[in-house]
């Protein structure tokens, strides 16, 4: 289907890749359960948007570029590791209000829209995936069409998915705000998350 080979293997590479936690995962979470839907979704966009950047990075052949100047993605691997931490330690010095009328303070969708894009646009190994899972399922004699197809299949799987986890996430960040020991501990470890992600990359970078 769509000239693209193995199709139905395709789809269930994209919704296991989906189902494994990541930063970008991390990151929708965490807007949702502050700020809500509209702020889960702005997370959801930036992810796409970077996901969607290192697709058409892959299939231009920018991988291919990087992969001659070791140096320059070696850099990106450090901003990367970095940037996460950065957002991992902000959420553990964050303050968690113990009164149940407290509301969070309110911030933009797009806010949450650019830290989701950053945390995706600054992680290779999403680049380094789509290079070595495109390949798998392409005929000698792909078109362009076919490319085009498997984006669009990437894309709107990933954000069906990512859509839904918004609202589970709200509804249990919903729950949550009546139990600020409960919040507290789901920040904490969502910053904790971050950090053992950043420190991940910059280990497996050395």
């Amino acid at each position: 289907m769509f000239d693209i080979q193995n199709y139905y293997s395709f789809i269930g590479a994209i919704l296991l890749f989906q189902l494994i936690p990541g930063a970008g995962t991390i990151a929708i979470l965490n807007a949702t359960a502050r700020n809500g839907i509209k702020a889960g979704l702005g997370a959801v966009f930036g992810t796409l948007l970077g996901d969607f950047v290192f697709m058409i990075a892959a299939i231009l052949g920018l991988a291919a570029i990087m992969q001659q100047n070791p140096l320059l993605f070696e850099l990106l691997q450090y901003f990367g590791a970095a940037y996460l931490c950065w957002l991992g330690v902000g959420l553990l010095r964050a303050k968690i209000e113990s009164e149940t009328g407290k509301i969070e303070p309110k911030k933009s969708a797009f806010v949450y829209f650019k830290q989701a894009f950053f945390v995706s646009i600054t992680n290779p190994k999403v680049m380094l995936f789509f290079v070595a899972f495109f390949p798998l399922f392409l005929r000698p004699d792909a078109t362009k069409v076919t490319l085009v197809a498997m984006i669009v299949h990437v894309s709107l799987i990933s954000l069906l998915y990512q859509a839904l986890l918004v609202l589970l996430g709200n509804s249990l960040a919903l729950k949550l705000k009546a139990f600020p020991l409960a919040r507290k501990i789901a920040t904490r470890l969502a910053g904790i998350a971050l950090i053992a992600f950043g420190i991940k990359l910059a280990i497996n970078n050395r």
